[in-house]
């Protein structure tokens, strides 16, 4: 599921492409997943009228579980294909998108979807009853090893062949089946993870659990209102407000 929290990211033409961070320091060399991106759709074809430079504002907080770089590779794809006009559909760039990462691929189109394989079976879900929900993301100062994630869970990254343990979205919401398994091993080892669950429940989310490889809890509110007052609760993490986001 897709949510407002956002990065921005602005193009500019230049003769060679660069690319420069604000809000964070990160690297902006040839690792970073907008760069490699950006060199992944270049490669694809042979001229352009200009190249860009990309400048990111950094909003979404790093490690954790939030797929901030993910949806910046999938943007940068999605942009330069328009700003160059190359006509790729939205499937070839979700193809484009496993080589970068499993993340990438959701983020092209976004919305809701049930996402199988390594992240190149998607399929867009029902996303009406997720209209009347508010999520409050609580992010502690703690940065978790994706690869340690899955190590500690004895996983690979390989294709997941068990059927998806929960069909389209239904209602009422059985909430127990958005469990995350990386929640068993990563409570063990931060304890934090667990007080900041244990409280957003407390005080009245209807599901409060781990996003991706974390380190970000999130709360589950059916009244706006309630999670905002809730935000300075949980000082002095660093706390967000969202909703869903739908593009179709």
């Amino acid at each position: 599921m897709e949510i407002d929290l956002e990065d921005a990211l602005a193009f500019r033409p230049l003769p060679s492409f660069q690319l420069s961070v604000e809000g964070v320091d990160v690297p902006v060399d040839e690792s970073n997943l907008i760069s490699k991106a950006y060199q992944l759709i270049r490669s694809r074809t042979e001229r352009v009228d200009t190249e860009y430079a990309i400048h990111l504002k950094k909003k979404i907080p790093m490690g954790g579980g939030l797929g901030g770089g993910s949806s910046n590779a999938a943007a940068t794809l999605n942009a330069l294909n328009q700003l160059w006009k190359l006509n790729f559909s939205l499937q070839e760039l979700e193809k484009m998108g496993v080589e970068l990462g499993a993340d990438v691929p959701f983020f092209i189109k976004g919305g809701v979807q049930l996402v199988e394989g390594i992240g190149d079976i998607l399929t867009p879900m029902d996303y009406a009853l997720l209209k009347e929900y508010s999520f409050l993301l609580v992010v502690p100062p703690i940065h978790i090893s994706t690869p340690w994630a899955y190590n500690a869970l004895n996983k690979t990254l390989q294709p997941n062949k068990r059927l998806p343990k929960f069909s389209p979205l239904s209602k009422p919401m059985k909430w127990e089946l958005f469990d995350n398994d990386f929640e068993r091993v990563i409570r063990k080892t931060y304890p934090e993870i667990s007080n900041i669950k244990e409280k957003l429940q407390n005080a009245g989310a209807l599901y409060a659990g781990l996003s991706g490889s974390g380190s970000t809890v999130f709360g589950v509110f059916d009244n706006h209102q309630k999670a905002e007052a809730l935000l300075e609760n949980f000082s002095p993490y660093q706390t967000f407000l969202s909703s869903p986001v739908f593009h179709y």
